[in-house]
């Protein structure tokens, strides 16, 4: 992927996908009445929610689902949403370099899609479209369908980096605030119990890498 220029800063980054467009992953995978309807796309949180309304009765309509599925639909694009939204505001723990690995391990048609690559986590002018569009390209993909698979595949792995960063983040909160609560323990009720707490409070926090992919 070409470099582009990082915009991090010394001070706390509030939570967004760290990306051009602050888009949302959304993946449904819904059966009912021995029918099933999966998908994966993006979504813009700040678009109102009677959207997902009108999506979910065009979705339906256009498949020729049966009228249930508009229900699910509409849920489940709520929930993860809503799920999203509760991380705005919160601090992520970018200091410095954040380069991650990005690994591309999918199907799609009759196209199989192996690859692994860096992505810089503090830069927030990247598009994940633009890269899945030069990546087809470059390797001469005809399939329409491969790009936008790429392109998810990426969006979910750096959500999924993103909140593993507002979760390190608050981590290191609580353990300062552990270790100031243990200095101003009295000495009289010190003991074994400030000894635990220091014990606790000085453990090295470190963020856990899962990758995702699309299948």
């Amino acid at each position: 992927m070409k470099a582009l220029h990082s915009s991090s800063s010394k001070g706390p980054v509030k939570f967004r996908m760290p990306t051009r467009e602050n888009l949302v992953p959304i993946r449904l995978d819904i059966e009912l009445e021995e029918q099933r309807y999966k998908d994966a796309f993006t979504w813009n949180p700040t678009d109102p929610d009677s959207e997902i309304t009108i999506f979910a009765k065009r979705t339906v309509k256009d498949l020729k689902l049966p009228p249930p599925f508009m229900m699910h639909i509409v849920q489940s694009i709520q929930t993860q949403l809503a799920e999203f939204r509760s991380y705005e505001g919160q601090d992520m723990l970018y200091t410095g370099d954040k380069i991650v690995p990005i690994k591309l391990d999918l199907r799609v048609n009759n196209t199989l899609i192996k690859d692994q690559f860096l992505w810089d986590m503090n830069n927030f002018d990247s598009d994940p479209e633009d890269f899945a569009k030069t990546f087809c390209d470059d390797l001469g993909i005809q399939d329409p369908e491969v790009g936008p698979a790429v392109a998810f595949a990426i969006r979910e792995q750096l959500y999924e980096t993103a909140v593993q960063s507002v979760a390190a983040a608050r981590e290191i909160r609580m353990s300062k605030k552990g270790r100031r609560s243990a200095e101003y323990v009295p000495a009289s009720k010190a003991g074994g119990t400030s000894l635990d707490l220091m014990k606790l409070f000085n453990n090295k926090y470190s963020v856990v890498r899962k990758l995702t992919s699309v299948c």
